[in-house]
């Protein structure tokens, strides 16, 4: 991997681990989702229509299809990201989001492909499962001191934050092809599939109005907030994607749990603080060596 694109993921990451602390703040369901994804339609415009005018006209079908696989894989990634941040800590989906998907790519190739693993590649299993128990709570889970809203609080983010983490796997691949083989543009994938987000969310808007008006009054801040900087952090990664293979990009990108335990657990005021900082870095390490190994 070049330094150029080792540079942009870390940037990316950075930028990743913010848009996700404002979309803890918020609160929001998937209203929210449909809030951002519609601001980010209205900001970004100038610059899709430049960049897609004179190549969207000429698309085929498989630019289309692969448009529509991004888009609803994007769009069952963010909603079930944001009920996690509202049934959960934080410092608990986002890493386990992050790394479950690297975990599991591995561990389907060695059991149903027959593929072979290095010792680095086990180490790096060994890694994530251990960052994984770090992060539900180490040696405190057999101590039996949680409460019960604790121990439930802790069930919903493993929960959403390894289910999360099936569509992350499952949208970087799809985006990945689109950008190496059909050599699409990322900010064109980008862009489109959140027009088709905004098109599958606007029953659940439209469902109740008055209550969707009451909610974006409250939230509008936070999505305008997500609708800027999460394009830039996601189309930064693409960009990446181009010029080094996915398999190196990815686990990469993992860098963003790091910021998200540092910067996320001391504004929102999470407990275990360090035990899940602890957690993420055995993770993103875990998931380095899956990609070497």
């Amino acid at each position: 991997m070049s330094l150029q694109a080792f540079a942009l993921i870390v940037l990316a990451g950075l930028i990743h681990a913010g848009w996700n602390i404002a979309a803890k703040k918020a609160g929001g369901d998937a209203r929210f989702a449909f809030f951002s994804s519609a601001l980010l339609i209205v900001v970004w415009a100038p610059l899709a229509w430049w960049v897609g005018h004179d190549v969207v006209p000429h698309w085929g079908w498989q630019p289309w299809a692969l448009v529509a696989a991004s888009g609803v894989l994007h769009l069952f990634y963010y909603v079930i990201l944001l009920r996690g941040y509202r049934h959960a800590d934080l410092t608990v989906v986002y890493p386990l989001a992050r790394g479950s998907g690297p975990l599991m790519s591995s561990l389907f190739a060695i059991a149903v492909l027959d593929e072979a693993i290095s010792q680095l590649g086990v180490l790096g299993i060994v890694g994530v499962v251990l960052g994984v128990f770090l992060i539900a709570g180490g040696p405190g889970l057999f101590l039996q001191r949680r409460d019960a809203a604790a121990q439930q609080r802790l069930y919903h983010g493993l929960l959403y934050g390894v289910v999360t983490g099936i569509f992350i796997a499952g949208y970087t691949v799809v985006d990945g092809y689109g950008v190496k083989v059909l050599l699409l543009s990322p900010i064109l994938i980008d862009y489109l599939g959140s027009c088709l987000r905004v098109l599958l969310l606007a029953p659940v808007v439209l469902r109740n109005l008055p209550e969707a008006r009451s909610l974006w009054t409250e939230q509008w801040r936070w999505a305008l907030l997500v609708a800027v900087v999460s394009p830039i952090a996601y189309v930064l990664v693409l960009f990446a994607m181009q010029s080094a293979p996915i398999s190196h990009v990815a686990p990469a990108r993992e860098v963003s749990m790091l910021f998200a335990a540092l910067i996320g657990g001391h504004l929102l005021k999470e407990g275990d603080r360090m035990v899940r900082i602890g957690g993420a870095i055995l993770i993103a390490l875990g998931v380095t060596a899956l990609a070497i190994g």
